[in-house]
């Protein structure tokens, strides 16, 4: 059910570091989330054309989805940890990376021929 994917202007780093980022993303998105691992997908994208504030510089864009409510204090922890995380694996600067938060309801997000609501 916990999705988080990334998507930045950076290009690729090595495919090791990336599943490597990718593994620790996971981990800690169960954590804050509460749910099984088990549940839990990752996705990258690399060399996107971005811009912000009106510039090519590296720039990261991450989607967090999950069924249930994020509170007000999670998505003030998973900001602080995933923008650690990926200015450490990617370089990005943390004041150059947007997160977008979104509550799934268990009837929108399917899974396994069935959905979870």
């Amino acid at each position: 059910m916990p999705l988080i994917k990334v998507q930045t202007s950076v290009s690729a780093s090595e495919k090791a570091e990336i599943e490597a980022m990718l593994k620790n993303l996971s981990v800690k998105l169960a954590k804050h989330t509460g749910k099984p691992e088990s549940y839990v997908m990752t996705a990258f994208e690399s060399g996107i054309p971005m811009t912000f504030a009106g510039n090519t510089d590296p720039v990261c864009y991450i989607e967090i989805k999950s069924v249930g409510t994020m509170k007000p204090e999670q998505t003030q922890a998973m900001s602080q940890d995933f923008c650690q995380e990926i200015n450490q694996a990617l370089g990005v600067p943390k004041n150059r990376i947007y997160i977008e938060f979104n509550d799934a309801k268990g009837y929108m997000w399917g899974w396994n021929s069935t959905t979870f609501g």
